[in-house]
């Protein structure tokens, strides 16, 4: 695989269905993707209320397999994937030597020497090539499968009655973080309980050849309890209720876990050396006597919007900087996680603002996550 990706736009299986559905596409890290379909504040509020069914295809799945892929995996990434049970998944990231994030991953455990690693869509290349190239010392086989694979997410409180009138797989036994093989409308599937929206919900990995056909099934089955098609415009504010970190955004490679408040997903427990580790345990020291910025939630008292790299003040001195913004369908108000200092960053801290284009708009901080779903 050379290290550069077509200069087309590379469109999903479920391309011709978006077009017919009347999607607004846009370029999303190389892909021709749904941004919308309607009304953003609706596919959100489906998604939160209802059911929502997104196209993820341009995820990049990675499967690493042989006799000794746990311990590939424990030492190219951060997180203790030998510990990790067949049939479940875990959230981790993969590091530079330095201890900056590359990407942030989950990892699916399918068999006990079968492993599905997937990265973001802008981050997918650079993965797998990082993936194999610390392949390297081990007896296990890192393998591009991002053609191999059609994602389709089904989220919101009504999905696990719209995916169980389709399927007989225990779902009511899947737990978060878990997947299993099963059939789906008769297509086969990986059906896994993770989504990146705040609800309960099932992304289902499929061949492509199948994706048309499960999205219909999902989408008929889902008519009588208001299933919407989503795109990725509601996605991103789902996730940003939900205080979930985006790559590019609150993740970035001039950042370590324990700089993103994440340092937990880094195990320096496990057996075995890994990438980063020392320049990791560093950080974690570091962290400890000469805190980080903080990832904090900032909800506008006024209507307008902050968005990523605005800068955060109080009291006519710069203290952090917004990651995301953007307007709250369910809070009813503009919205933002961003990195401020250690002393500002307590909820109700008093004078803080973000400087929006010269006026310094009042933000209340408060902590994360904005919106959490009832159990």
């Amino acid at each position: 695989m050379s290290s550069t990706e077509p200069s087309e736009k590379r469109r999903t299986a479920l391309d011709a269905v978006h077009r017919s559905l009347g999607a607004t596409m846009t370029d999303f890290a190389g892909w021709d993707m749904p941004l919308r379909y309607g009304s953003e504040r609706d596919e959100h509020q489906a998604v939160r209320t209802r059911a929502g069914l997104f196209d993820l295809s341009h995820m990049g799945e990675i499967t690493v397999t042989g006799p000794e892929a746990a311990a590939l995996l424990n030492f190219a990434l951060v997180g203790d994937i030998a510990s990790v049970g067949v049939g479940r998944a875990r959230y981790t990231m993969i590091c530079q030597a330095d201890g900056g994030i590359l990407d942030d991953l989950i990892v699916y455990r399918l068999a006990e020497t079968e492993y599905m690693v997937v990265a973001n869509a802008s981050n997918a290349l650079t993965v797998l090539e990082a993936l194999r190239a610390r392949a390297e010392r081990f007896d296990a086989e890192v393998r591009d499968d991002r053609d191999a694979y059609a994602l389709i997410a089904v989220q919101g409180p009504e999905s696990p009655g719209v995916l169980a009138s389709l399927t007989d797989a225990d779902l009511d036994g899947l737990k978060y973080y878990a997947g299993l093989p099963g059939t789906v409308a008769g297509v086969p599937a990986l059906i896994a309980r993770t989504g990146y929206t705040g609800e309960d919900g099932f992304e289902l990995f499929v061949r492509p050849e199948h994706a048309v056909e499960l999205w219909q099934a999902l989408t008929k089955a889902g008519e009588g309890v208001g299933l919407v098609p989503c795109g990725l415009s509601c996605r991103d504010t789902l996730r940003l209720e939900a205080g979930m970190p985006l790559y590019g955004h609150e993740l970035t490679a001039g950042l370590t876990p324990f700089d993103a408040g994440l340092g937990r997903v880094v195990k320096f427990g496990k057996e075995g050396d890994f990438v980063g580790r020392e320049a990791l345990a560093a950080a974690a020291a570091r962290a400890e006597t000469d805190p980080p910025r903080v990832l904090v939630g900032l909800v506008a008292e006024g209507r307008r919007v902050p968005r990523a790299g605005y800068s955060v003040v109080a009291g006519g001195e710069v203290i952090g900087e917004v990651t995301s913004g953007a307007p709250s369908p369910t809070l009813g108000k503009p919205i933002a996680m961003a990195y401020v200092d250690a002393a500002h960053a307590a909820p109700g801290t008093p004078g803080v603002g973000v400087d929006i284009r010269g006026s310094h708009e009042p933000y209340e901080v408060v902590a994360l996550p904005f919106y959490k779903r009832r159990k």
